[in-house]
């Protein structure tokens, strides 16, 4: 039993965000319900697929973030639909969506007519621009994705190399970093419930956590007046924080203490280096002339020579792609790679494990991503259809 199997969460999420949200709640034991619109969620179809996206129920974007949940297909602008899924909300903890601002509330499904059917609702919104509930602002209602969080909060302006252009982070960290932190926030509000008996509105946006990742940039623009931009992979304050070319690949280095400097400059047969430059400001000072001294150094060496020469006195680590994390024993060990079955394939596929792990209570994928309407006997006992045998119409997202 998870640690949260006592809960019952109604996902009306699609892509990312909010997916992936209500994954985590999923690794821990809650029992996730997910709400699809007519046709299913709109990444079922992204690639890849193991054979191809006609033997396939959805491919692997739907199934990484989808897994363990059970799947309900509602028209909300079709009457039965919404007094179906209010029969829903009735016996549930959580609400989570992350619709336009407006839309559940167009079909009158919004936090305040669900409050009515269940009080102590928890009911929850990942948003580009957050809910006027929680601070209104004029670019509420418009369309944001994760380059658009990105690129406003700031993550782009100190991402990429110094002399390249604002630069994407590789992950979709707008769409991921705001559904971590939506699900803390959907915790403190249970948590709140559990000590009050009131349920609330949790609301997180996409260009906040922008900002709120981003942290270093607001402090230090208030300590100093000035703007941090991009500098490759050092880092403003402490030196050497760098990744470096070694003979057959790249490796990172983070030797910033003094401790830490004196065991590189050891490892590097450099004495001179440490007498020359003892304390972080003096380093900080010459990080140009020191940078090259190291690289000159690992240039010369493997990847897996430098680490080892380094390793229990100097943090240091290989740059790795994924077919390394797949090789790696310590992934494997902390179960950070879960197959699961794919429908339609005639083999299991991997996906990402759970990072969050308990003394107690199992957490990790609870099986695969489900098929499209696939849980409706068990959630409504209806049967496939709307009961006149009849799909139901698009409705808007």
């Amino acid at each position: 039993m998870g640690a949260l199997s006592d809960l019952r969460i109604i996902d009306c999420t699609q892509v990312l965000a909010g997916p992936y949200c209500t994954m985590l709640l999923a690794d821990m034991g809650a029992d996730v319900v997910k709400i699809e619109r007519p046709g299913g969620d709109l990444i079922r179809s992204n690639p890849p697929f193991c054979e191809g996206p006609d033997e396939e129920a959805y491919g692997g974007y739907f199934q990484s973030v989808n897994r363990g949940k059970r799947s309900l297909e509602l028209d909300f602008g079709d009457e039965r639909d919404r007094k179906d899924f209010l029969r829903l909300v009735e016996e549930a903890d959580v609400v989570v969506e992350n619709y336009r601002a407006g839309t559940m509330e167009k079909y009158d499904l919004g936090y305040e007519t669900l409050t009515e059917h269940n009080p102590e609702l928890v009911y929850s919104s990942i948003r580009g621009f957050g809910d006027p509930r929680t601070g209104e602002t004029e670019r509420q209602g418009q369309p944001s994705f994760d380059l658009i969080a990105q690129a406003l909060g700031g993550v782009m302006e100190i991402t990429g190399q110094e002399d390249g252009p604002p630069t994407k982070v590789g992950p979709g960290i707008g769409d991921l970093f705001t559904a971590v932190l939506n699900a803390v926030g959907i915790l403190g509000a249970i948590h709140h419930r559990e000590r009050t008996g009131e349920g609330q509105y949790v609301d997180t946006a996409m260009y906040d956590a922008m900002v709120s990742m981003c942290e270093r940039t607001v402090y230090y623009y208030s300590y100093t007046d000035e703007v941090l931009t991009r500098q490759g992979n050092s880092h403003p304050t402490l030196f050497p924080y760098n990744s470096f070319e070694a003979a057959d690949g790249h490796v990172v280095i983070a030797a910033f203490s003094d401790g830490h400097w004196r065991a590189l400059c050891d490892a590097m047969d450099r004495p001179d280096l440490v007498a020359d430059y003892p304390d972080a400001a003096s380093r900080l000072r010459n990080r140009d002339d020191l940078r090259a001294e190291i690289a000159d150094w690992t240039r010369q060496h493997p990847e897996a020579d430098i680490v080892d020469a380094l390793e229990g006195r100097v943090p240091a680590a290989p740059v790795q792609d994924t077919a390394d994390i797949f090789d790696d024993p310590h992934v494997h060990a902390r179960e950070m790679l879960a197959d699961v079955e794919q429908p339609g394939a005639d083999r299991d596929v991997t996906v990402a494990g759970c990072p969050i792990k308990f003394s107690e209570t199992p957490t990790g994928p609870q099986g695969r991503a489900p098929l499209l309407d696939e849980h409706r006997d068990e959630l409504l006992g209806t049967g496939g259809d709307n009961g006149d045998g009849a799909a139901t119409a698009r409705g808007d997202d």
